[in-house]
């Protein structure tokens, strides 16, 4: 039964060391993610403290300790899987949700001042190792009512990012799937085996390790998309500098403006454009990365800014870096421009066909 309070105390360290170490690893942080490790450590905190009570005040208020993890962690997982899976109304669901999680813990915190969680509760010491002994209460399906609407929700939202795409790896999909369905196990085998252990202490470790390794795997690879599409860009503009000829570079500075501004009133009328500026257009496109390419497609289809975001799941911040580059390569100065051309692409495919 001691060594029980030892492995508590293990994994209580090893949380804490894990949050730590997101802290100092991590320079890109997910408000979530950190949240989620500390709640890990408040959950195994608080089972260690039930462990080693001396009288059932002590026990209760470890319980509730425990149970402030165990609330805040069904929301943090969820949250930090929306991230993943790149959904938008992240806002919305913080909203709606996070009133539930206080009104389910403050529900699980009323033993030892009302009756409605637990209807009756005592503590039973055995060589060292503090349990609780209670009788549920009518409101104690609503933690059970919880955790399930919790893991129906994960479930659906790793479902509905598979079937839009937005995971396009198994394994990201096989650990998220894994993250949900390995705590849904714990905690049922939990619920129908009386066991003096909580496996969900260890269970929510492995937990936060997933998912810092899926975290991981994704920046990795974002940095890599970025890095490649900068790599790309560079050798586009590498091949068409030309040299300036001596009579430009000795124009005076109020002739250069005068020029550019000609030029941009120019590439402002769009009927006259040159050909070798629409050849431009259809090369770059090969070019475009895998989500420039989807951008551009949802801009052809008619898809405005905002509409963008959301497909896409992402921010306005990533938008504008993925229009530069995708400007970039199409050698065209705004999107009036992109859809000017992609006409002009889409009448010439109908014709030659």
């Amino acid at each position: 039964m001691a060594s029980i309070s030892i492995i508590y105390a293990a994994t209580t360290v090893l949380s804490l060391l894990l949050a730590i170490g997101y802290c100092c690893a991590m320079k890109k942080k997910e408000i979530w993610m950190l949240l989620l490790y500390f709640s890990v450590f408040i959950v195994n905190g608080g089972y260690l403290c039930l462990s080693i009570s001396k009288t059932l005040g002590e026990a209760l208020l470890a319980n509730r300790i425990a149970y402030l993890g165990s609330s805040l962690l069904p929301l943090c997982i969820l949250m930090t899987i929306m991230n993943v899976c790149k959904t938008g109304y992240r806002k919305a669901a913080t909203a709606m949700l996070l009133p539930i999680t206080c009104i389910v813990f403050l529900i699980a915190a009323t033993p030892g001042y009302l009756d409605c969680y637990y209807k009756s509760v005592t503590i039973d010491i055995t060589d060292g190792l503090t349990t609780l002994v209670k009788e549920y209460g009518p409101l104690h399906r609503v933690y059970a009512l919880y955790l399930l609407l919790y893991f129906a929700i994960m479930i659906g939202i790793i479902i509905y990012a598979m079937f839009k795409r937005r995971i396009t790896s198994a394994s990201h999909a096989t650990l998220l799937a894994s993250v949900t369905l390995g705590n849904i196990a714990v905690w049922g085998i939990e619920q129908i085996i009386d066991i003096e252990f909580e496996f969900l202490s260890i269970s929510y470790i492995i937990t936060e390790l997933f998912l810092l390794m899926l975290y991981i795997m994704l920046q990795v690879q974002e940095y890599t998309a970025k890095s490649g599409s900068e790599d790309s860009v560079a050798t586009t503009q590498s091949v068409e500098q030309e040299p300036v000829p001596e009579t430009e570079k000795e124009t005076s500075g109020s002739e250069s403006a005068t020029a550019n501004a000609v030029i941009k009133e120019e590439t402002e009328e769009l009927t006259e454009e040159p050909i070798d500026k629409y050849q431009h257009f259809c090369n770059g496109i090969p070019l475009l990365t895998a989500t420039e390419r989807k951008i551009f497609d949802l801009y052809v289809s008619g898809k405005n800014t905002q509409e963008t975001m959301e497909t896409m799941g992402i921010k306005e911040n990533t938008l504008k870096f993925h229009n530069k580059n995708i400007y970039q390569k199409l050698g065209v100065s705004s999107k009036k421009q992109l859809l000017y051309y992609a006409g002009l692409s889409n009448e010439t495919d109908a014709s030659e066909n």
